[in-house]
């Protein structure tokens, strides 16, 4: 397995370190990818801090979450989400569930998310919040339940973000790169309409704005751009996951030259 889908793990650490450097996952959060050969199982990573995901922590589950295998160290608490959103959602390809700093003051007022620039639309306009009290009663606010999780994805329904009173926020996408760009962005938005709303009145995009620039990314160069670019920050600030670090060192010339072979005697 780990042969076959070698890229698509390097991929999914890839982008759990990318959310960590650009400030939507901390020690806490994750990201996962629907298996590609197979609409029943996704892949995540074992219970690991985000900034340090390999590819070899990768575990496959079914819908149900549960694993395929047994696996030596424990997995997340919260997969349910992943799995009860790929479960309902038959489009989504990868999920990602996030504490995000510039969303707290939206889950913990309940102040809609509202697009204030044309990358925030990827958020999607007034995506819904849920609350988990609603229908669980006091909790630790963790979605450990299948029923916790089933009850999210539908109030997620078909919107790409859900917002989680008190807790997080859970992003959803077509892709890998599609999930990493609409979180990145819209995290990048919640920062700014806290900002706008303190300085004055918020100037929203309209349904048509947020219609059209909302596909902008997925129509043009822009999420491969944005990949590359949070890829670079990533080599340079030493997070690069160790499989491909260990291929380019192995890929640079030797300090000495290679001695010129003898000629033969024809």
């Amino acid at each position: 397995m780990a042969e076959n889908f070698a890229e698509l793990f390097y991929e999914l650490a890839l982008a759990n370190r990318i959310c960590a450097n650009e400030g939507v996952l901390d020690a806490f959060g994750h990201v996962s990818v629907r298996h590609p050969k197979d609409p029943n199982r996704y892949f995540l990573s074992r219970s690991r801090a985000p900034e340090l995901v390999e590819p070899g922590d990768i575990y496959e589950y079914d819908l149900d979450s549960q694993p395929v295998r047994t696996y030596a160290l424990p997995p997340y608490s919260e997969r349910v989400i992943h799995g009860e959103i790929y479960k309902a959602r038959s489009d989504v390809m990868s999920v990602c569930h996030h504490h995000g700093a510039a969303f707290m003051p939206l889950v913990t007022t309940g102040i809609d998310y509202i697009p204030v620039f044309h990358l925030g639309a990827t958020g999607g306009s007034k995506p819904p919040f849920w609350d988990q009290k609603d229908e669980f009663g006091d909790t630790n606010l963790l979605v450990v339940k299948p029923e916790e999780g089933a009850s999210l994805a539908k109030r997620l329904g078909q919107h790409s973000m859900v917002l989680m009173r008190r807790h997080g926020v859970t992003v959803v996408g077509s892709s890998i790169r599609d999930c990493v760009f609409r979180c990145v962005y819209s995290c990048r938005n919640a920062e700014y309409q806290v900002m706008a709303m303190q300085t004055g009145t918020i100037d929203p995009l309209s349904p048509g704005e947020v219609r059209e620039a909302g596909g902008i990314s997925a129509k043009t160069t822009g999420q491969g751009r944005a990949w590359e670019y949070w890829s670079v920050r990533l080599d340079k600030a030493g997070g690069t996951p160790p499989q491909l670090r260990a291929a380019r060192r192995a890929a640079k010339p030797a300090n000495k030259p290679a001695k010129k072979a003898k000629r033969g005697r024809k």
